[in-house]
């Protein structure tokens, strides 16, 4: 038992959980982090699983950081150092590519190869998704308005949404509902009509949800992926140096330099409540540490299921929040590679210098609509995809430090992995899953398999029971309509507060949502402050 008191209590030290802390601390709070792992990032860390080779485990590139975040925490002073990722390579088996770069008239070029008219349409399909995720990023921003209370800030909240909404006008007004509510397939065939496009944009509105590119919805997860904004450029991804760990890392220095204190190894067990105030944490040692505000950066299932006892808490909400969507649904495979693998009829050697440009954005396995609906097909059945769909980047190819010299780093985002998976999840299982991520690897690298000097294999059991992610759901719960908003993680308790005096809430289950984005982490330490 520590006599120490504190402001307030941190729980969980992944980006959002760091981010809060650094905030509080800015205006004077006492802060502590507490975190179970030995390494500050929860899903946003770097390991270096086989020697020499460095991996982003789990998250692996940012695009969604806020930028009023880095300027408030002075984060490049801390060593931010954004790589950006400038273009997407879609391989196809047949040894043709689709290469969208940074020289906009070749992409125009290498998209007309497949399709004149996609080509015409790209320019257009460009500015509309720009438009649309300027004005979505307003959401990004604001604490989500009640529509169900009559106070006055809450209805003003309501008007400033709807006034700004309404404000776009009614071509971008309707555009915006059909992003909402359509399949980000249906949406991006508006526009395009060559398969290797088509499939490639569709993927963004599957990835890190239970959903397939034909699923109603999943539009919306397209957008929210689109609002990454790097330097002001909107659709910009990019690979922190040193991997997501790094950009971790970066975060624990700006938050230490403001006077949090951080502590590794400290598995929060459960937290102290007496007459219905939060007094602070016990930890699974046994110790305990007291606290005005308790602040919990975990999922909804973690924060209201298992850190407070039932009695504690509302039906209504211990209802919603077990009905809450948390559906795990994606891998991860991490290779360590001798060398930089060949495209399909391409050999590396043969590109010569085009194979570093080719190969130094994204790469997305995502030859045909069909490839991705069908790996969504065995997801649904209970199944790991047999051809999943797969991101991948070769982060050594933009930050050398990855991999020893000529070695290389690969990283696999795979959808889908289902957490509930018939029969369930064990060795055999995780490296059948593993194989079948190779084997389409290597329908598109056909000289994949003999460079492959390790390998790590993440089932979504994994990525709970190390990352603590509930399901392994990268998000923290489902991107879907009735999880938005005033509704994440459940109606009347979306501003961030619980129904526990000094209990708050800060993960990626809150609103905005989930990715490397930091902004529930500041919104929420924003209202804390208030109550403060």
């Amino acid at each position: 038992m520590t006599n120490k008191k504190y402001d307030a209590i941190i729980i969980g030290g992944g980006h959002n959980g760091l981010v809060a802390a650094s905030y509080l601390a800015k205006a004077g709070k006492k802060v502590l982090v507490l975190e179970k792992r030995h390494l500050v990032g929860g899903a946003t860390v770097t390991e270096e699983i086989y020697p020499g080779f460095k991996f982003s485990v789990f998250s692996y590139v940012v695009s969604l950081f806020r930028p009023e975040i880095i300027r408030d925490l002075k984060l490049p002073q801390h060593g931010m150092t954004i790589l950006p990722l400038e273009s997407t390579l879609t391989p196809l088996p047949d040894g043709r590519f689709l290469y969208r770069g940074n020289d906009h008239h070749e992409t125009l070029r290498n998209i007309a190869q497949f399709s004149q008219r996609d080509a015409d349409a790209y320019d257009e399909y460009g500015r509309s998704m720009y438009f649309m995720a300027k004005a979505a990023k307003y959401i990004l921003d604001i604490i989500p308005p009640d529509p169900t209370s009559l106070n006055p800030r809450e209805l003003r909240g309501l008007g400033n949404l709807a006034q700004h909404f309404l404000g776009l006008g009614e071509e971008k007004l309707y555009l915006m509902a059909k992003l909402m509510t359509m399949s980000a397939a249906d949406f991006v065939a508006q526009w395009f009509e060559s398969e290797p496009l088509r499939a490639t944009l569709s993927a963004s509105g599957i990835i890190g949800t239970y959903m397939g590119p034909r699923s109603p919805g999943s539009a919306y997860v397209l957008l929210h992926h689109y609002m990454g904004e790097i330097d002001g450029a909107y659709r910009a991804w990019g690979f922190h140096k040193g991997g997501t760990g790094g950009l971790a890392e970066v975060l624990a220095r700006a938050a230490r330099s403001l006077g949090v204190e951080i502590r590794l190894n400290a598995n929060v067990s459960q937290v102290i409540i007496k007459n219905g105030q939060s007094t602070g944490v016990a930890l699974a040692n046994g110790d305990e540490i007291y606290a005005d505000a308790v602040v919990s950066s975990l999922d909804p299932k973690l924060t209201f299921l298992k850190l407070v006892e039932p009695k504690w808490l509302p039906d209504d909400l211990l209802d919603s929040i077990r009905k809450f969507n948390i559906f795990g649904s994606s891998g991860k495979v991490n290779l360590a590679l001798d060398g930089l693998p060949d495209l399909a009829g391409e050999p590396m050697a043969k590109l010569g210098h085009a194979s570093r440009r080719l190969m130094s954005g994204a790469i997305s396995i995502s030859p045909h609509t069909d490839h991705l609906e069908r790996a969504y097909d065995d997801a649904k059945y209970g199944e790991f995809s047999k051809r999943p769909y797969i991101d991948v980047i070769l982060p050594s190819m933009i930050d050398p430090d990855m991999a020893p010299p000529g070695k290389h780093v690969m990283s696999c985002f795979v959808q889908y992995a289902p957490y509930n998976l018939k029969g369930g999840w064990n060795d055999e299982k995780r490296e059948a899953f593993g194989d079948a991520v190779v084997n389409t690897l290597a329908e598109f690298f056909p000289n994949i398999k003999d460079l492959i000097l390790h390998r790590q294999v993440l089932t979504p059991i994994d990525i709970e029971n190390i990352a603590g992610l509930s399901q392994g759901n990268i998000f923290h719960g489902e991107l879907s309509l009735s999880q938005l908003l005033f509704l994440r993680p459940a109606a009347g308790y979306a501003k961030y507060r619980t129904p526990v005096q000094g209990y708050w809430q800060c993960g990626s289950g809150t609103h905005p949502g989930g990715g490397i984005m930091g902004a529930p982490g500041r919104l929420a330490a924003l209202e804390l402050l208030k109550a403060l």
